[in-house]
């Protein structure tokens, strides 16, 4: 039996008929998504490739879902080894950094594993521990602090799970472990390097006697910045910590003025969440005009925005002609912002 030819535009049609008797929000994106789904089945004959789609589907599903709720609130994220013991320094660590960053209003994603999974949701206070759980024929289970939840997602694959925890994170915790946990690390910092996520704090920690991340840190050092195989401003990235109150300075500090970046098509905007004096700006056209490609960093109200006035209105811009390159450089620039004295 050979199956009938249909053409995009047939496809465009019967998609836009679909959508229109549901009445979805943004019916354009929700008609050219059903438009894409169309055209696979038509030119994939592969079973295990579309179930491969119809998982990856499903568990984004899930994950938006989930996290829709929760849009309004930041969220941390703490990957560390899945073998730390609950007697283990680190994983004590973990449970009270977990404890205090909640308290304070943020939420806890973790890998909803054992170890310093584990010590994450466990610290987290209740209602904001959420786990994001792998499926593996030897490890992992959930832990007994997310378990029972309605905050968990078990995934099948790890490229949709990773994209969950970098797409709803506002920040990053790492302590010591193994592949997982450098695998997860560095997809972060490729992904703010190359301005395919918005900036955020990443923080190394440890027990305090470790040389855990300094040897790390070395080797990121001596064997990719000197080599120059990343920049200066890229070690800006990252933060090396060992205490819990310097850990949760950064972390709140890091949204203190900076609140958002959109990267548009003629501009970058910085959303502040206080507006900033003019020798400030004066300052930061002086100090950072390596970022631009061309003119010059300024103030201006959201409304004075088409592209960028729908979402957090009340916030004043910081509007500039980023040469989207030096994306590391970004951090020395928030973090002046967030220096200045707003009392």
């Amino acid at each position: 039996m050979t199956n009938r030819h249909y053409s995009d535009k047939d496809f465009k049609k019967k998609a836009k008929d679909f959508v229109s008797e549901f009445n979805f929000p943004h019916e354009d994106c929700v008609s050219q998504l059903i438009q894409s789904v169309l055209k696979i089945g038509n030119v994939i004959q592969s079973e295990s490739d579309l179930k491969l789609l119809k998982v990856s589907l499903e568990e984004l599903r899930k994950t938006f879902k989930l996290f829709q709720k929760h849009r309004d609130s930041r969220k941390i994220a703490i990957f560390g080894s899945a073998r730390s013991k609950p007697t283990s320094k680190n994983y004590i660590l973990t449970e009270k950094l977990a404890k205090d960053l909640s308290s304070l209003g943020f939420f806890i994603i973790t890998g909803a594993g054992p170890g310093i999974m584990e010590a994450g949701n466990k610290g987290a206070l209740n209602n904001k521990s959420i786990g994001l759980n792998i499926e593996l024929p030897f490890e992992q289970t959930a832990n007994q602090y997310i378990v029972n939840t309605n905050k968990l997602i078990s995934y099948k694959y790890f490229f949709t799970r990773k994209l969950a925890f970098i797409k709803e994170s506002d920040g990053i915790i790492l302590l010591p472990g193994g592949f997982g946990t450098h695998d997860e690390g560095f997809e972060v910092l490729t992904l703010i390097q190359t301005g395919r996520c918005s900036p955020r704090p990443i923080v190394l920690t440890s027990k305090s006697n470790s040389t855990y991340w300094e040897t790390w840190i070395n080797y990121i050092d001596t064997q990719l910045y000197k080599r120059n195989y990343i920049s200066k401003d890229d070690l800006s990235i990252f933060y090396l910590s060992k205490s819990r109150d310097d850990i949760i300075n950064y972390i709140q500090t890091f949204y203190k003025v900076y609140h958002s970046i959109r990267y548009l098509k003629k501009h970058t905007v910085i959303r502040l969440n206080h507006t900033i004096e003019t020798n400030h700006l004066s300052y930061i056209n002086k100090t950072f005009s390596h970022l631009l490609e061309s003119g010059k960093f300024e103030l201006k109200p959201a409304k004075t925005l088409s592209d960028d006035n729908e979402f957090f209105k009340d916030k004043m811009r910081l509007v500039f002609n980023f040469n989207r390159s030096d994306y590391g450089g970004l951090y020395p620039l928030i973090h002046y912002l967030n220096s200045i004295d707003i009392t």
